[in-house]
């Protein structure tokens, strides 16, 4: 774990927190079990707990709050549902943990115009259930229940962003507090523009360190007229990722598919109670018309069977499907499962998808070799997998034996055309690799950071060297 490297003096830090006080009242906690439970996300990475959570309700208290932070010289570290992956909560420098979790207003909702506002706060199962009776949804799912403004900072994608694209395609405009607690306001509910510089894109995905996003305003779609899911095993993991591409090269406007090797397999039969085949799996899911959806399922299951895919289980009821994503979403816990005492150590790389099946092979023979129990899931219609690395926190042989695993799997991925994270962005745990992806533009994305956040108080540490 990175070293702070500047802290607020404690006159400073005192000087604010009695502002922040005056301006909360209890909504600022000082407790040691709140901060603590705000320096930690759920991966391996060790809690580092801010001084103070600051639980805010709407963006003129943000504006406010970042204000009096940055006249004290204190930094700020944005949070919604505290469910990312790569040490992005972690108050490396100490300071205010700004909880947005409160702001869970949805501001306007437009069906005509398919767009939605809502607050950071708001979460995507609640956007959903909101939207249910207006025939739209928001499909970026991430496995957590995560918030909006956490998705938007992360470039969150999910199971359906083969076919409905990732939070970069799906936010149209944003409001965001900078550091000095200015407000602006990105984009707009235009579906196009040439109007300057795409702040909104420069937002989405900095995960905090350049501005708190507290408001977001997304692009809806709308509900399938029918859905129709299924599971198909194959004999080997090249066989399945070949089908994959096939598919994707037919232009098969398939929603989903997900790749389970056979020991994620194994571990989401014992923790979901499903009784699938233990060897390399797919789920699929088609959306569409009626007779749409069935013209996609016949076709990717003839080419499924050319790759010996031959037994497809179809769901077709909502309770099924439900069931089987359901599964599929729990994954982070059932790998925890496999090891008593284990903690997830996750990792994730996107390649071409023609490098896809030398990239998870390369992957699995490696994690052989090292005896690591490490089970393999995947958004594999884009290209996106990941690795659970199943350790022993208080194990520094095994952590090391992670470790090497995942920098020879991200050096694999650069070297095949990929990057270092699909989805579960850089926070600390990915900037050793950073340079190596972008070169000299990783010194560019720091002079941004520094143009926008002088001082370097919005989530030190992450993302860029200051």
């Amino acid at each position: 774990m990175p070293q702070p490297v500047r802290r607020a003096t404690a006159n400073a830090l005192t000087s604010a927190l009695e502002e922040l006080r005056a301006l909360l009242g209890e909504r600022l906690s000082t407790a040691a079990a709140v901060c603590a439970h705000h320096g930690k996300d759920e991966s391996y990475h060790p809690v580092v707990p801010p001084d103070a959570v600051a639980f805010l309700e709407s963006t003129e208290e943000a504006a406010r709050a970042v204000a009096i932070c940055a006249r004290h010289g204190v930094p700020v570290i944005p949070f919604g549902t505290g469910t990312s992956l790569e040490g992005g909560v972690a108050a490396l420098q100490g300071g205010v943990c700004l909880d947005v979790s409160g702001m869970r207003a949805i501001l306007r909702l437009s069906p005509e115009d398919l767009d939605v506002t809502v607050q950071a706060g708001v979460t995507r199962k609640q956007l959903n259930e909101h939207l249910r009776d207006s025939g739209l949804f928001f499909p970026i799912d991430p496995g957590a229940d995560a918030s909006i403004g956490g998705m938007a900072s992360t470039r969150a994608s999910g199971t359906n962003a083969v076919r409905y694209g990732t939070m970069r395609e799906n936010v149209l405009g944003l409001t965001v507090v900078l550091a000095d607690g200015r407000v602006i306001r990105t984009g707009g509910r235009a579906r196009k523009s040439s109007a300057g510089y795409d702040l909104t894109r420069l937002f989405v995905g900095a995960e905090g360190t350049l501005g708190l996003i507290t408001e977001v305003t997304l692009r809806l779609h709308g509900i399938p007229e029918a859905i129709s899911s299924a599971v198909c095993p194959f004999p080997s993991i090249r066989a399945a990722v070949d089908t994959v591409i096939q598919t994707i090269q037919l232009g098969v406007p398939v929603a989903r598919i997900e790749l389970l090797d056979e020991l994620q397999v194994a571990a989401v039969n014992r923790y979901s109670k499903l009784e699938l085949a233990e060897v390399p799996t797919l789920f699929f899911e088609f959306h569409g018309t009626s007779a749409g959806v069935v013209e996609q399922a016949e076709l990717v299951q003839a080419v499924a069977a050319e790759q010996g895919g031959t037994d497809f289980q179809w769901a077709t009821r909502p309770e099924e499907r439900s069931r089987l994503w359901q599964a599929r979403h729990d994954v982070h816990y059932a790998s925890q499962a496999l090891r008593a005492g284990g903690r997830v150590w996750p990792t994730d790389v996107c390649v071409p998808i023609s490098r896809l099946a030398d990239c998870i092979v390369e992957t699995k023979a490696d994690i052989a070799e090292a005896g690591v129990v490490a089970p393999i899931v995947g958004h594999v219609g884009d290209g996106n997998f990941h690795v659970a690395f199943i350790v022993m926190p208080d194990d520094p042989a095994e952590l090391a034996r992670a470790a090497a695993l995942n920098e020879r799997l991200v050096r694999r991925a650069l070297a095949m055309g990929g990057t270092c994270t699909g989805e579960h962005g850089v926070g600390y745990g990915k900037m050793p690799f950073l340079p190596i992806e972008h070169g000299e533009g990783w010194e560019v994305m720091a002079e941004l950071k520094r143009a926008l956040d002088p001082h370097n108080l919005m989530n030190p540490g992450k993302v860029v060297r200051f």
